[in-house]
């Protein structure tokens, strides 16, 4: 395996096996990419307000999560074209997470089956649903999805329209579930507050909402049962000219009241990253680029590294902040700061040559 160092080496060794299709789908956004980069932006408008003299000779990345340990608490998020990374698809991200000690997220659209995924390791697995078929559809894969073992469901809510993710579309590079003929985007847009009941009475299991970005859809969802707000845009590829999700997430956090676990992705490069969230009220952070560029540099093994730098950022950055465990966090911990230059999807990688690999 390659003696990655940081999480720069292995952006920089997925570009070296990406074609420029893939490449492009995995570090674009939609349009403008303002919404991308706000994602970035919000994490560099953080700064720490390190305590000192404090006993830390004993740090503790751990967290709990529905019920189950998590080594650091990151997740790696649903990608519905793993395939493209990697020849393994969902299978290498289930593997990888069962090493390092993780839950994934496993894409509807991301292959191989629900059922060779589940059976790959025996560490638990949370499903992630893009409604693409009727009623029958939805209760015959939700049935696959229970017998296989998932321990959650995170229902996507924010791809109601397809985006224009331009980077792609000018390479002329059409993703193998866009390609696939049981790709039905009119089910994703007739959902509603009263489908949404609907599929979460489907199951037994905890119900995630992801694609959260206001304080009013979480009141709603909250009063509606859901056991997680996942807080999202996308990643950036949705809805342009959107806030950054770290911007959304204190307005989340008042409005949910404790009364749900919650997620956020976009824009996570750094453990220093992971641990800004958590200061501000998530219970987890997820991973999708790093997730598929760990993926494109070396597969399992890849995804693997890259969660171990993470937890080595995040020790340092505790260390230093005066904390010994992410519960300890507050955000007494953080406070709003000019950040020191524009944030794009790699702008934590100073050493990278133009600062981007296009």
């Amino acid at each position: 395996m390659p003696d990655f160092v940081s999480n720069e080496e292995i952006v920089i060794a997925a570009r070296k096996r990406l074609p420029q299709g893939p490449w492009d789908y995995l570090v674009g956004g939609s349009e403008t990419e303002t919404t991308m980069r706000r994602n970035r932006q919000g994490f560099d408008k953080l700064a720490f307000r390190p305590r000192i003299l404090r006993d830390v000779s004993k740090i503790d990345t751990s967290t709990r999560f529905l019920g189950h340990n998590l080594r650091i608490p990151v997740l790696p998020a649903p990608i519905g074209s793993l395939q493209a990374f990697t020849p393994d698809g969902g299978v290498a991200t289930a593997q990888a997470s069962a090493e390092f000690g993780t839950i994934p997220v496993i894409s509807t659209a991301t292959q191989p089956s629900v059922e060779e995924i589940a059976a790959s390791s025996d560490r638990p697995k949370i499903f992630q649903l893009y409604v693409r078929g009727d009623d029958d559809w939805v209760e015959a894969l939700l049935k696959r999805v229970v017998a296989a073992g998932y321990i959650g469901m995170a229902l996507t809510v924010d791809l109601a329209v397809d985006s224009n993710r331009e980077r792609p579309m000018i390479s002329r590079y059409v993703r193998e579930s866009r390609r696939a003929a049981a790709y039905q985007p009119l089910f994703q847009a007739r959902l509603d507050w009263k489908r949404m009941d609907y599929i979460k009475g489907l199951t037994n299991l905890p119900f995630m909402l992801k694609g959260v970005q206001t304080a009013e859809d979480a009141a709603i969802a909250v009063e509606h049962g859901v056991d997680v707000i996942w807080a999202s845009n996308h990643g950036g590829r949705q809805i342009d000219h959107a806030r950054g999700a770290m911007d959304t997430l204190p307005e989340i956090v008042n409005a949910v009241q404790g009364q749900a676990q919650i997620i956020i992705d976009g824009g996570v490069q750094r453990g220093s990253d992971v641990l800004k969230a958590i200061a501000l009220g998530a219970t987890a952070v997820a991973i999708g680029r790093l997730q598929g560029w760990g993926l494109a540099a070396n597969g399992k093994d890849g995804l693997v590294r890259v969660l171990e730098i993470l937890e080595n950022e995040m020790i340092s950055a505790m260390g230093l902040l005066g904390v010994t465990s992410v519960d300890q966090l507050t955000p007494k911990d953080v406070i709003p700061c000019e950040p020191v230059g524009w944030g794009h999807e790699m702008s934590q990688w100073v050493n990278m040559p133009g600062g981007r690999i296009l």
